[in-house]
């Protein structure tokens, strides 16, 4: 017998059975085999009897999926390419904390935000985990909390939803740039980069820098190739072959 909680739980209407239809069940072909393979509605994967391939099912919606942090419980293991679709929203959502965070502090939330935006071009080209690197990248200035104890930025990370293995790599980013181990991984390389082409850029806007001076900096600040080559990009006026 449900506990009285339990039964003032609402299920989600799509996953509900008591709402399904005749169109519920149905079947869909192998794609691999052409064998038909059964269906319910709320199969995220099924398994043909003939060749063995599994398979998404093809008329199943995961949207809600994508931003909701009970979807495992709800619909079970997702499929590869949702979970990364979770991981992308959820850089996201940690931009609008960040926002919420500085409040109307707006030139810490536009050097972040520049920041964030370099580092998604190095860490695209760079092919490492971009949600961990924008994560971190706007939560990079966030200090620890009164106790001392926990960083803020994992408690904003847990709060989101976000797993813990998403937390830890984001904290681990964030110490090794605090304490300028920024040649551990691409992931540090790609943020560490993006930070000083955003120091440099802010330093250009108080006083010109000139050719020599982007030349050392190309030089001596910028770890990956893609960081410079968006420092090109930026300081294109002064950027040399």
């Amino acid at each position: 017998m449900n506990s009285p909680i339990e039964d003032t739980i609402m299920k989600c209407p799509g996953q509900d059975m008591q709402y399904w239809t005749a169109e519920a069940i149905y079947e869909v072909n192998c794609p691999k085999c052409g064998k038909s393979v059964e269906f319910y509605k709320d199969d995220t994967t099924r398994s043909c009897s003939q060749c063995g391939h599994r398979f998404v099912n093809p008329r199943m919606d995961f949207g809600c999926a994508a931003y909701c942090k009970f979807a495992e419980q709800c619909i079970g293991t997702l499929p590869e390419e949702f979970v990364g679709a979770q991981d992308n929203l959820l850089k996201d959502k940690v931009a609008v904390e960040m926002k919420r965070h500085y409040k109307t502090d707006f030139k810490r939330i536009g050097h972040l935000s520049r920041i964030a935006r370099y580092a998604e071009k190095i860490a695209q080209q760079e092919g490492v985990n971009l949600a961990v690197v924008l994560c971190a990248a706007y939560l990079k200035d966030i200090e620890a909390d009164d106790s001392g104890n926990q960083p803020t930025a994992a408690k904003i990370l847990a709060n989101l939803g976000a797993n813990e293995e998403i937390r830890n790599e984001v904290c681990a980013l964030l110490e090794a740039l605090k304490n300028g181990r920024t040649t551990t991984s691409r992931e540090a390389g790609s943020l560490a980069d993006a930070a000083a082409i955003t120091r440099l850029e802010e330093r250009n806007k108080e006083m010109a820098i000139d050719a020599e001076q982007f030349t050392d900096f190309i030089t001596e600040e910028i770890t990956t190739e893609a960081g410079r080559m968006v420092a090109r990009s930026v300081f294109s006026h002064l950027a040399v072959s």
